[in-house]
C-alpha cells in the first residue's frame, strides 16, 4: 500500500482511496476519475485498471440512483500504479472519484473508501472488511466509508467508520 500512495500529492477533484483485496491481502489504492465536456459530440469512457464495461454500467448508477447526469461527459478512469481491479469492493470508490470530478470538488485527504455497489443503488458488502478498515487505518485514514453490512461489532479507535447502505447515503457523507 505505501508504495502505491507514496506518489499521492493531496487531494484533487476525481481522486479517492480504496480498500481492495489483492487474495487475502488488503491494499490501498488510488482511483482517478476526470469527467469532463466532450469535444467530439460522442461522449468518451476510457478506463485503465478497470474493466471499460463495469465503469459504463456504474456510470449508469450514478445517473440513476445519485442524480448526477454525466452521459453528455468524457469519462477517463485510472488506477494509479497501473493496477487492474477485477474485485467489485472498489465500485462505491470509481463513483465517489467521478462525483468528486463532475464537482470539481475535493474529497476529504483522510477519506477512504469500499463497497461494491448494486444495480439498484444499494451498496453491498465485500469480504475481508475488517481487515480492509485496519489497512486504511495503518496508513493514516482516518474516515472510512463502507457498506453497512461491513460495520465491525467493535468500535475501532482512532477511525471514524461510516456505514451506508445507499449511493445517496455516500453522496450525502462526502457532498
Amino acid at each position: 500500500s505505501a508504495i502505491f500512495l507514496s506518489q499521492r500529492s493531496g487531494t484533487a477533484p476525481g481522486s479517492v482511496i480504496t480498500v481492495t483485496c489483492e487474495a487475502t491481502k488488503p491494499l490501498l489504492l488510488e482511483v482517478q476519475t476526470l469527467v469532463d465536456d466532450t469535444s467530439t459530440g460522442h461522449p468518451r469512457r476510457v478506463s485503465l485498471g478497470i474493466e471499460q464495461n463495469r465503469l459504463t454500467m456504474l456510470l449508469a448508477i450514478l445517473h440513476r440512483h445519485g442524480g448526477i447526469a454525466i452521459y453528455d461527459k468524457d469519462v477517463f478512469l485510472n488506477i494509479v500504479g497501473g493496477m487492474q481491479l477485477r474485485e467489485t469492493g472498489a465500485d462505491l470508490a470509481v463513483l465517489l472519484a467521478a462525483y468528486s470530478s463532475f464537482r470539481n470538488q475535493a474529497l476529504d485527504s483522510t477519506l477512504a473508501v469500499f463497497g461494491e455497489v448494486g444495480l439498484t443503488g444499494e451498496i453491498r458488502p465485500v469480504y475481508n472488511g475488517l481487515a480492509r478498515l485496519k489497512e486504511a487505518k495503518e496508513h493514516g485514514f482516518t474516515k472510512i466509508i463502507i457498506p453497512s453490512a461491513n460495520q465491525p461489532k467493535t468500535k475501532l479507535n482512532g477511525i471514524e467508520i461510516l456505514a451506508v447502505g445507499h449511493l445517496s447515503q455516500a453522496i450525502n457523507h462526502i457532498g
